[in-house]
């Protein structure tokens, strides 16, 4: 890994136990959390339903993560200024507009007008999150590639970490997801091509298809070639898979070299299925239970995110030249 400025290794330590493992809340849906609420676009409340969920997740789970990643439309303000996100706890800040522009099997992704990495900066974020969807043979790698250099180097220039989420999709028409070996195969070769392009830490996708292999030696070499293969840092997503699935897939992931992970719906689904004292009761109990319970297995297995970071002696001028 190559030498990180200053302000990189600060926001990352603030992102991280204090170990070096990431145990990361996320909480940035936007689409699919509307859908899991069943929110009408219509609904003059719904944008107010959107950021008290957050908030509500927030507060019952603060103290049992590392960091929060929260988007800037409903999450990222609206929990700083209620108080909700403790000021002790790591923030980071999705930077993309959600979904895609394009065709299904040749998507593009793009920044959310309007926002960027100066301003998450600005507002006080420990890190960028820029998801991506990609296929190594899309005809739009070119332009996912691109975006992921320039959204790279504008961290570089902000000194402020980038989180780089991949999300794989299948180039059949007629197919909705990638499976089986073509899952693998995209997702490791994504890794391969995308993690050398700027980014700090990769947040992927489990790299086999739970319904060919429920075989732990198999999850587990799977990912040690993913770590083989990024060179950067790796932390594993949930997808919205059963609880007991992810961890399982986090123990395999964390024996194999993650540096931890980014757990969303696998932890706090359910609240969105039920309202008012009920929510708060599933979150305090179940949701904070399940991710203490992550943090802890991350703890135990993960590498640390600094297991190859280059440093030098700090000299005493370093603030001369720094920026």
């Amino acid at each position: 890994m190559m030498m990180k400025s200053v302000g990189k290794i600060r926001g990352l330590q603030q992102c991280a136990t204090p170990d070096g493992k990431f145990a990361i809340l996320a909480l940035d849906h936007r689409n699919n959390l509307r859908n899991l609420l069943h929110i009408q676009e219509q609904d003059p409340n719904a944008d107010d339903l959107m950021a008290e969920f957050k908030q509500d997740v927030v507060r019952a789970l603060a103290g049992s993560c590392s960091a929060f990643l929260l988007d800037p439309v409903y999450g990222a303000a609206q929990n700083i200024v209620s108080q909700a996100l403790p000021g002790a706890c790591g923030l980071l800040v999705a930077l993309e507009e959600t979904g895609y522009a394009g065709d299904a099997v040749a998507r593009e992704s793009q920044v959310l007008p309007d926002w960027n990495v100066a301003k998450a900066k600005h507002m006080g974020a420990s890190a960028a999150k820029l998801l991506v969807y990609y296929h190594p043979d899309s005809p739009t790698h070119t332009h996912i590639e691109d975006l992921v250099s320039q959204v790279a180097e504008d961290c570089q220039k902000n000194d402020l970490p980038l989180f780089l989420e991949v999300l794989s999709y299948s180039l059949d028409s007629g197919q909705k997801k990638l499976e089986g070996n073509e899952r693998t195969d995209a997702i490791l070769k994504s890794a391969e091509k995308l993690t050398p392009l700027g980014a700090d830490i990769l947040k992927a996708g489990f790299p086999i298809d739970l319904k060919v292999s429920d075989d732990f030696n198999r999850w587990e070499a799977a990912c040690k070639e993913l770590t083989r293969r990024s060179t950067i840092p790796w932390i594993l997503l949930s997808a919205s898979v059963d609880f007991d699935i992810f961890l399982r897939q986090v123990t395999a992931a964390c024996m194999a070299g993650a540096s931890g992970v980014a757990a969303g719906r696998a932890v706090w689904k359910e609240a969105a299925d039920v309202k008012g004292d009920d929510r708060l009761q599933f979150l305090h109990a179940t949701a904070r239970e399940r991710m203490h319970a992550l943090t802890e297995l991350v703890d135990a297995l993960a590498a640390p995110w600094f297991a190859g970071l280059e440093t030098s002696p700090v000299e005493k001028d370093w603030f001369r030249s720094y920026l």
